[in-house]
């Protein structure tokens, strides 16, 4: 049943990749979510199956053989476990709703069933990535889903602009995957095999903690997991992503591709175990980028935007929880993660919808009493993403990362997820206050139809307390946190990161409601202009990156331009040829030259012969 997960999406991409525009958008729709309805199925049905086996169950199914070289066996091969079921269910249940909303999202547009064709090509791919028993299968499917997000952020290629964003993501993710195919070469080169499990029993009898190898081949996986997963140095493509569809940046920018650097750090968690300073810098990588984001996201205008340098942030607190040990945790708010930003991108895409297309939030205004089921879905996202107490999924998943933060004595790397959270719900509620309260700017209308509201709405009762009474089946696949520090109070620890939250909301409610005359005067101050200005530009990584590398890359193509090796590898037949016409000069016929160039060859030799002999 578990083949069908990948196999049912893959031939729904081949049937409408080849009915293109000979398929109605009806039909079009209703192959695409087909496929995504039998893969989402074939996940529940191996579920009742694989959850009644103890803690720990593991299924490893062959397929075949794809390489087979003396030195090297490659199976394609599919393992499931606790992990990789619950990114399955992850990556069909939500895939799924978003195919749905999606069908209403997309109905007009130009390509449609191109666009579905490109979603069930990812699906396959993620599911490829996820179930792959060895790394070489985990990275066909880490290819795969590249070539999708390059396909889908470059969905509308005839504006420009898109095209190069696509290229941005497709280059810089390219980035980090050669780092984790060197990782993928070291690893065999070393232990002789690339299957996970037979890493993870080999690697601990080879190499002791600290070792060397292991902290390069670590630090080259964690570089592959960067890329992907839009954390520093290699974020900058996240917020142009979102030049795709809006169902694109719910699917593949919020919910599962951008995670598949967590899954990978947490399915090789025994290499990264034994490279205690590489797991160290995984934290701090993920602190650094949750408040970098969190600050980017206080500014920006594009509504889609905002709720990108959020995805960042929310998968820089992922990496915190994995530099600390907190494996489980991190996994869970990667599920409570998917289940609220899911809702809060494809409410943005209705709210996108209703106002004509316009994404500027300060175009916006009032909308609560257009479409006030929209502002439910925002009020219940939001309220998840800046961990509301108590009713929201956010406010469990988050709070267990702080709460073993602490419990694992990384203080620096609690406060920096506290300040986090400060700005998660500063710049969440500045979002909805600015969008659905105040006076309204557009001319929006209302909107229905039932693929528009029921993803939402069984997306809000996920992104709930209901949510958060789902518990990944990771017990026995990944290792209990060790708590250092038995004296950390997690009631305590909780009702500060409330506090914290709550302080936030009240911020943005005296900021953000109302005339808004008291940041209106900040903004518009010298300090408060650099500083927007800064914050707005994700400060200024692009601007730093264009200088260090793509100016420097230019300026060598112009010192280059007349290709200096070729000319250097040219001087050799230039010198034969002006040999030839000098030598050929001397043919002219006249005996007179001829008898005086003898005669000069006589003497010479003559002299060779008459030095040598003495």
């Amino acid at each position: 049943m578990i083949i069908l997960s990948f196999l049912a999406p893959l031939i729904g991409f081949l049937i409408l990749s080849f009915g293109n525009r000979r398929l109605s958008e009806n039909t079009v729709a209703t192959v695409a979510i087909g496929a995504m309805a039998a893969s989402f199925a074939s996940v529940v049905v191996t579920g009742m199956s694989f959850l009644a086996h103890p803690a720990g169950y593991s299924v490893y199914a062959p397929l075949w053989t794809w390489v087979n070289v003396p030195g090297l066996q490659i199976d394609l091969s599919l393992y499931l476990d606790g992990l990789a079921y619950t990114m399955l269910g992850v990556i069909t249940g939500v895939g799924l709703l978003i195919h749905v909303f999606a069908s209403w999202y997309m109905r007009g547009e130009d390509g449609y069933s191109r666009f579905f064709s490109y979603m069930n090509l990812f699906v396959a791919s993620m599911v490829v990535l996820v179930t792959g028993s060895s790394l070489v299968t985990l990275y066909m499917g880490w290819e795969g889903v590249g070539l999708c997000s390059y396909l889908l952020i470059g969905f509308y290629y005839k504006v420009t602009a898109n095209g190069q964003a696509a290229q941005k993501a497709f280059i810089v993710t390219r980035i980090g995957d050669v780092f984790l195919a060197l990782g993928l070469f070291l690893l065999h080169e070393q232990l002789g095999t690339l299957d996970i499990q037979q890493l993870a029993q080999l690697a601990p009898q080879h190499f002791a903690v600290g070792a060397g190898v292991m902290n390069v081949a670590t630090l080259l996986l964690l570089g592959g997991a960067v890329g992907k997963s839009a954390q520093m140095p290699l974020q900058t493509w996240l917020a142009d992503a979102m030049a795709g569809p809006t169902p694109v940046s719910a699917l593949i920018h919020a919910a599962t591709m951008v995670t598949a650097g967590v899954y990978l750090i947490a399915r090789t968690h025994v290499l990264f175990q034994l490279a205690p300073d590489t797991l160290e810098l995984v934290g701090i990588i993920g602190a650094a980028t949750l408040l970098m984001s969190g600050f980017a996201a206080l500014a920006q205008k594009d509504i889609k935007r905002v709720l990108a340098f959020s995805t960042m942030s929310q998968i820089g607190y992922m990496f915190l929880a994995l530099g600390v040990g907190a494996w489980s945790a991190a996994i869970f708010h990667l599920m409570a993660h998917a289940f609220f930003k899911a809702l809060l991108f494809l409410g943005s895409g209705a709210v996108i919808i209703a106002c004509h297309h316009e994404q500027n939030i300060f175009r916006m205004g009032g909308l609560w009493r257009k479409i006030p089921f929209v502002y439910a879905c925002f009020l219940v996202g939001g309220g998840a993403l800046a961990a509301l107490p108590w009713i929201t999924v956010g406010f469990y998943s988050k709070d267990e990362i702080l709460w073993q933060a602490v419990a694992q004595n990384h203080m620096g790397l609690f406060y920096c997820g506290l300040l986090g959270a400060f700005l998660t719900s500063v710049y969440t509620f500045r979002m909805i206050f600015i969008v659905f309260h105040g006076e309204e700017h557009g001319h929006a209308h209302a909107i229905h139809g039932v693929t528009y509201w029921l993803p939402l709405g069984i997306l809000m009762v996920l992104s709930t307390f209901i949510g958060a009474g789902i518990h990944p089946p990771l017990q026995g696949v990944l290792p209990e946190a060790g708590l250092l520090n038995l004296h950390a109070g997690k009631e305590q620890i909780e009702l500060l990161s409330v506090a914290v939250g709550l302080t936030g909301l009240g911020i943005a409610a005296a900021l953000f409601l109302g005339n808004r005359k008291l940041i209106a005067k900040v903004a518009e101050s010298a300090i408060g202009k650099r500083i927007a200005l800064l914050w707005l530009n994700a400060w200024g990584f692009d601007w730093l990156y264009r200088m260090i590398f793509i100016k420097t890359y230019l300026a060598m193509t112009w010192i280059l331009r007349k290709d200096p090796g070729d000319q250097l590898i040219n001087t050799l037949p230039a010198l034969s040829v002006w040999a030839n016409k000098g030598l050929s000069a001397t043919q002219n016929g006249k005996m007179k030259v001829n008898t005086t160039v003898m005669a000069t060859g006589v003497v010479v030799l003559v002299m060779i012969v008459f030095v040598l002999m003495h």
